[in-house]
């Protein structure tokens, strides 16, 4: 597996399915910043209200997905999935079928958010049970001050960079940043 954390506000984004599998899906990647498309023919009340404006009432067409950069797909037959993942792949689109290890080109891992601190836990699709007790023994050791910590860390980053100062120079100051924050 190779770890990798996209901006989504430079990576187009869809997410396809139904129904509670999907709203969860939606949930996190709105946790990371992206507004994705939904794409669902018969979206559940709780889809459809979650998704509101960005909700499309169909399915994805093969000009749709390869529009695309990423998308996740969930809460839809298997076979209906997997002619999906297909259309997906042959427009050069990566697709993720949820929980169908075939038909994952990427997964989705774990996280813990502390502001602009990210981790993320992945198993490669083999356990998100495991993924998920992971990420609560990560939650307990890195508090939510962390948070306000590296916004300061970035803050006289900036500010070292603006004189001139070299990595050495980075380094020992937002050490030292996480040292006094008790961290």
């Amino acid at each position: 597996m190779i770890p990798l954390h996209l901006d989504p506000a430079k990576t187009r984004i869809a997410l396809v399915g139904r129904g509670e599998l999907t709203v969860r899906r939606l949930a996190w990647l709105r946790a990371g910043g992206a507004d994705p498309v939904v794409f669902s023919d018969a979206p559940s009340e709780e889809l459809h209200a979650n998704a509101g404006p960005h909700l499309i009432a169909r399915l994805p067409n093969t000009d749709d997905l390869q529009a695309l950069d990423i998308v996740w797909i969930a809460d839809l037959a298997p076979e209906l999935a997997g002619r999906l993942y297909a259309q997906a792949r042959a427009v050069k689109t990566i697709a993720n079928v949820e929980d169908v290890l075939p038909q994952c080109d990427f997964h989705t891992p774990a996280v813990v958010r502390r502001g602009a601190l990210l981790v993320s836990i992945g198993t490669g699709g083999q356990s998100p049970a495991a993924a998920g007790a992971v990420r609560a023994a990560i939650e307990h050791a890195v508090p939510e001050r962390w948070a306000d910590v590296l916004a300061d860390i970035a803050a006289a980053r900036a500010d070292l960079k603006a004189t001139g100062a070299g990595p050495g120079v980075l380094k020992a100051d937002a050490l030292g940043r996480i040292s006094a924050a008790g961290l």
